[in-house]
């Protein structure tokens, strides 16, 4: 399953500020901040990279769950489905996406 251009095209411009690439991996999309990836499209769904408490909070939405780059893979560690009223939401998205590029960078700081 591929990304849907879609959902490519709201990513990055939720994350524009980010200094933001995306690049094909296994059946979809990976979107990096720097060299941290922080992001996973594939198909309608969007993964997002989260910190422990953003993690904890976004599973408890309607509709989250762990994210898996196809239904037969194990999911992304720290990565959550962000559900459908997320995605249609653009400042609650982008909001979202916000906090998985921060925690993406934190993560390259040695």
């Amino acid at each position: 399953m591929v990304y849907r251009p879609l959902r490519y095209e709201q990513m990055m411009k939720a994350a524009e500020g980010f200094d933001v690439r995306a690049r094909r991996m296994f059946n979809g999309m990976g979107v990096y901040t720097g060299e941290k990836m922080f992001a996973f499209l594939s198909g309608e769904d969007i993964g997002l990279k989260l910190a422990p408490d953003d993690l904890e909070a976004a599973m408890s939405l309607p509709g989250a769950e762990p994210f898996r780059t196809d239904p037969s893979a194990e999911p992304l560690k720290e990565y959550v489905r962000m559900p459908r009223h997320v995605l249609d939401n653009h400042e609650t998205f982008m909001e979202w996406v916000q906090r998985s590029a921060r925690y993406a960078q934190s993560k390259s700081v040695h």
